[in-house]
């Protein structure tokens, strides 16, 4: 295999596994979320006020890291990002597993959420412009199956051993990861701009005109629904069991595994649908209009078998499989000096939006009911996400060789 092939699948390789440890500590926090939390003291009936705290500290922690490793990757390269990010994120979970309060608890999501916000970023953003144009979508697919990966393994960790265990594993493996990035090289059209008189990583740029505003956010928008389906449907599926009638409740770390079981699949064929098709736009509008279908039998089926409510479950993350193209979209809408900066930002945003997405859930639940509000908040997020598609060009098979100036 020529050399240049061969740097190639090493960057796609590490960028995925990047995204493996990324996923499997999100996830990891809606498996051990209720065990952790009692072991640590906290009472039956604050489990969910907690727990939405912690998950919003992590979010908050994301949204930040999102800005600093994207501005930092536009700066300095795609690897300081890569190297940087991972680094603390692994110290942070380590430390995650020897927790004993709840503040403590907070301030170390927040830290790891901060760690984990340059991974997929840094990665896809690497890969792209590595990858020829005509089969780029390709190799951001194989980086996304790969990674959503993460949750299954989370799953299956987080179930076998003890929570604390569990954080341990993830910084492991986060450590490891930094050995294999020994091996990778930065990418050509980020090494073309040293020492052009450009601005790099700058967030003026992104906001230079109305054009750009509008494509910038689009991007956030049409991803908004994944993350309301984990953040909301399947981080709280037992408190949606409960409000579905069904007996016995669902096991928070069979529907993850399940539901990132589906996301692979979904990742995986709308990868390939999109390099068949030609079309990244009519692959987002067909899995958007799924999820709204699947998320309406989620709330409203009557009183639900539990196998039932597990096979929804798989369909959500089939449905929701669109992230590899969404991710794609994003990193092909800006030019090389602020390409890491939009493709950081834009999925840490969309993790972020659960944050807004849970306080209007928590704000409508008194009187619409959990089943009533989460409608209410999934409306919203899908009818947006449509709205903000044809916003968007078709960017598959652009050439990425070009700045914004």
């Amino acid at each position: 295999m020529p050399s240049h092939k061969r740097l190639i699948w090493i960057a796609i390789l590490v960028a995925a596994l990047g995204y493996f440890v990324d996923i499997y500590d999100l996830i990891l926090f809606s498996i051990v979320r209720v065990k952790s939390l009692k072991a640590i003291g906290v009472a039956e009936n604050e489990l969910l006020s907690q727990g939405v705290l912690l998950l919003n500290m992590q979010m908050a922690g994301m949204l930040l890291g999102g800005i600093l490793w994207g501005i930092l990757g536009d700066k300095k390269g795609r690897l300081s990002v890569l190297f940087g990010s991972i680094l603390l994120y692994s110290v942070a979970n380590i430390l995650n597993g020897l927790v004993h309060s709840v503040g403590a608890y907070a301030v170390l999501r927040f830290i790891a959420g901060i760690g984990l916000a340059g991974e997929l970023g840094a990665g896809i953003t690497l890969v792209s412009e590595i990858i020829p144009k005509e089969i780029r979508g390709y190799g951001t697919m194989i980086v996304a199956t790969i990674g959503i990966l993460g949750a299954i393994v989370a799953a299956l960790v987080g179930d076998l051993f003890d929570w604390r265990t569990a954080y341990f594993v993830g910084g492991v493996m986060g450590i490891l990861l930094l050995i294999l990035r020994m091996s990778v090289h930065e990418s050509q059209m980020f090494k073309a701009l040293v020492g052009k008189a450009l601005k790099q990583g700058s967030l003026l740029l992104i906001f230079k005109s109305k054009q750009h505003v509008l494509r910038y956010f689009s991007c956030i928008l049409i991803g908004v629904p994944i993350w309301f389906v984990i953040g909301i449907l399947i981080t709280f599926s037992p408190e949606f069991g409960k409000a579905l009638h069904i007996n016995p409740l669902p096991d928070p770390g069979r529907a993850v595994m399940l539901t990132y079981i589906g996301l692979a699949l979904g990742d995986l064929g709308s990868g390939v649908l999109s390099q068949l098709l030609g079309s990244r736009k009519k692959i987002v509008g067909g899995f958007l209009f799924l999820t709204g279908i699947f998320i309406a039998v989620y709330l409203l089926c009557p009183q639900p078998t539990l196998g039932f409510f597990y096979m929804n479950c798989l369909a959500l993350g089939m449905a929701t499989g669109y992230w590899a193209v969404f991710v794609t979209i994003a990193t092909e809408q800006f030019g090389t000096n602020i390409r890491s900066t939009v493709t950081t930002t834009v999925p840490n945003f969309v993790r972020g939006s659960v944050v807004p997405m849970s306080f209007l859930f928590q704000l409508f639940k008194p009187g619409l009911g959990t089943i009533g509000s989460a409608g209410l908040v999934a409306s919203l997020s899908i009818g947006l996400a449509f709205f903000a598609l044809k916003f968007l060009e078709e960017t598959h098979g652009k050439d990425l060789d070009y700045c914004e100036v």
